[in-house]
């Protein structure tokens, strides 16, 4: 056994060996070789991502599929159907309380579940498959470096592989799993610099098909029950968030300013880069001493640190899809203006 074991490292020393010698001896040609294949895979990998975002309204399917991020395991049954420029579909937990969305056009109805309350963002992978990306393709290429990484088979469907590296250590990397058909996201991951998986999304049961009833659609959790009208795309847009009563003095490249988040007596604004996105909250404290630091679930990252501005303490809060030296990096750069201490202290 050991001279075998032996006699397969010395064979795998040598392969490799001959194959760095190949390298030394014609650099450039392996260079060139590996620019090629890179600069011919970018617009393919482009081609399809440019059919995610319709993919994930205008096709109808039906299914089950499981996130997870970090240590929390979700599993939701979908049937999505898009029908005369409309989409509507429901979400129904398979674990845990039980609860239900449903979506009909712009109205989204929540039913709360036995136990707390439906979080949206809990449940649904955020980055390519929120609803953000699908209404518009940021040009984040210069921030991702789009591949084809090969061909596989989720839930029965063939699908391609499409890797974006991230392009620095200010934002993670992702790959995504599109059906060949269709161009529909089955399968998703967010990686760290070193490779780790962070999240994970997947369709574990699927069929792809037009046949879906109304019945399908309609509530059938009894429960409390949470109704709300989505904004639209110009709504949205009228609506980003401006710093006013804080600025940021550094910023990850390619994050611009979208949608603020509600916020209570402070300041918020949401970045995004077309893929990922954080939020910064900018809230005065009063005595209570609130935790601070960096803390992490799977690719979301919550960053917190008070300062005194005036003599008076202030939270500023990172939340979002970036690494924690990235969230620590701008909570530092967050400066509160003056004037924003003064309104506080007149209201």
């Amino acid at each position: 056994m050991n001279n075998r074991v032996s006699s397969r490292s010395v064979f795998g020393a040598v392969a490799a060996l001959v194959a760095l010698l190949c390298l030394l001896i014609n650099p450039v040609r392996a260079e060139l070789a590996s620019e090629t294949k890179k600069s011919g895979e970018a617009p393919a990998a482009m081609a399809w991502l440019e059919r995610l975002g319709p993919a994930l309204n205008m096709t109808s399917y039906r299914g089950v599929f499981v996130y997870a991020r970090g240590d929390q395991v979700h599993s939701m049954r979908i049937a999505h159907r898009y029908r005369n420029g409309r989409v509507e579909e429901r979400l129904v937990m398979q674990d845990g309380g039980s609860g239900e969305i449903v979506r009909k056009g712009m109205n989204v109805v929540c039913v709360l579940p036995d136990r707390g309350r439906v979080r949206l963002d809990e449940v649904i992978p955020s980055g390519p498959f929120a609803e953000a990306f699908t209404s518009q393709l940021m040009p984040f290429g210069r921030w991702y470096l789009p591949e084809l990484a090969g061909e596989d088979r989720v839930a029965g469907y063939d699908v391609v592989i499409v890797a974006l590296g991230a392009r620095d250590d200010d934002r993670y990397s992702h790959r995504l799993w599109l059906e060949k058909e269709t161009g529909l996201l089955v399968k998703s991951q967010v990686r760290d610099v070193n490779g780790e998986v962070l999240e994970h999304f997947q369709f574990t049961d699927l069929e792809i098909t037009d046949d879906i009833s109304d019945e399908e659609l309609e509530v059938q959790t009894r429960g409390r029950e949470i109704s709300r009208t989505l904004d639209d795309g110009r709504k949205q847009e009228s609506s980003v968030g401006r710093m006013n009563g804080w600025t940021l003095s550094w910023q990850p490249e390619g994050f611009v300013p979208a949608a603020a988040p509600r916020s209570g007596s402070g300041k918020a604004v949401a970045f995004s880069d077309g893929l990922a996105a954080f939020s910064v909250f900018v809230e005065p404290v009063g005595r209570l001493k609130m935790p601070t630091g960096a803390s992490r679930i799977g690719a979301t990252t919550i960053y917190m640190r008070e300062v005194m501005v005036s003599d008076r303490p202030f939270l500023i809060a990172v939340v979002g899809e970036i690494p924690p030296g990235t969230a620590r990096k701008v909570a530092d750069a967050v400066e509160v203006d003056d004037d924003f201490v003064a309104e506080l202290s007149g209201s």
